[in-house]
Parts: structure tokens; sequence; C-alpha cells
């Protein structure tokens, strides 16, 4: 995990960009591990524990419709929490964990089922997993996985920066 976030905010720093987070399963986990690496403070802008479904809606902006019908276990979820975090964090970038860690499954969503998203100027992208082991296994995963998942977007928004020639921060989400 630490490996990861130190390329994170090595990668950050150079672009003088930003992140959020908002997590449900890693508790701040994913958080902890980004500001431990020196000079995070740089590129970290803050982020939501949102364990509790209500908490998603409230402070994630995540919509209570999309909740109701699918669950906090989900992948548009996750790029609603991503994007939530984002726009309420004021951050370049939003970067999202919900899933099951476990010891067992969460309305009839099975344990290691994981989706972890990023939003960027470039648009936002979830990925689903599928982790095996334990409650600690599945959430250290999680982390290095999410930010693996971001610095996909930085390297693919550096391609687009070289083509049209930006940078920067963007003030919008997409999709």
């Amino acid at each position: 995990m630490g490996r990861a976030a130190a390329g994170v905010v090595h990668r950050l720093t150079e672009r003088r960009e930003t992140v959020a987070t908002v997590e449900s399963l890693t508790g701040g986990l994913l958080a902890a591990t980004i500001v431990e690496i020196a000079g995070a403070s740089a590129v970290y802008r803050g982020g939501l524990v949102v364990y509790a479904t209500e908490l998603k809606e409230w402070l994630a902006g995540v919509p209570a419709r999309l909740l109701a019908e699918r669950g906090p276990v989900d992948a548009d979820v996750a790029v609603a929490l991503a994007e939530g975090g984002r726009r309420r964090c004021g951050a370049d970038w939003g970067l999202a964990t919900t899933g099951v860690a476990g010891p067992e499954p969460q309305d009839g969503k099975p344990v290691g089922l994981v989706f972890v998203a990023v939003a960027g100027p470039e648009g936002t992208q979830v990925r689903q997993l599928n982790l095996d082991g334990g409650r600690d296994q599945i959430r250290g995963a999680t982390v290095t996985e999410a930010l693996r998942l971001l610095t996909e977007h930085t390297q693919i928004s550096d391609g687009a920066d070289a083509t049209v020639g930006g940078g920067g921060r963007s003030g919008h989400a997409g999709r």
C-alpha cells in the first residue's frame, strides 16, 4: 500500500493536483495510507468516511434513490461517492471505496465484492474487485487497487493534456 501511495503523492505533486477520498469499507485506511507519505499535505485535500448508508447521501451527495434501489455496494454508488468527494472537497481527483469486507455477506452481496472509483478532469471510472481473504486483506487490497486506479488515470490524463495542451485543475466532474 505504501509504495502505491508514494507513487500517487509524487505524481500528483508533479502535476500540482489534489485528491480527496470517500471511504466506506476501508473506514479511513485509504486516507491514512496517503497521509503517511511525506509531502502528502501538498496533494491531499481531505476525505469522508461514510460507513453508514445514510451518510453516503448526506455527506457525499449520493442520490437517495440510487441507494434505495441498489444498496451501498454498487458500481454506480462508487462513482457517485468519487464524484461527491471530488466536488465537496474541491479536489482535482476523487477516489472512493465501497464493498463487503466481511466476515458476513451484506444485503445479499458476497464478502470480497468491492468497487473502487476515480473521478477526475477527464471523467470517472469504476472497477469491480472480487477479493479473497479476511477483513484486513480485503481492506488492504482495496486501498492498493484504488491507488492503482488513480495512478492509471493520471497517466491517461497526461496523454490527454499533451494532446490538447491542458493541465491544472478542472472545476467539474464528468462521467
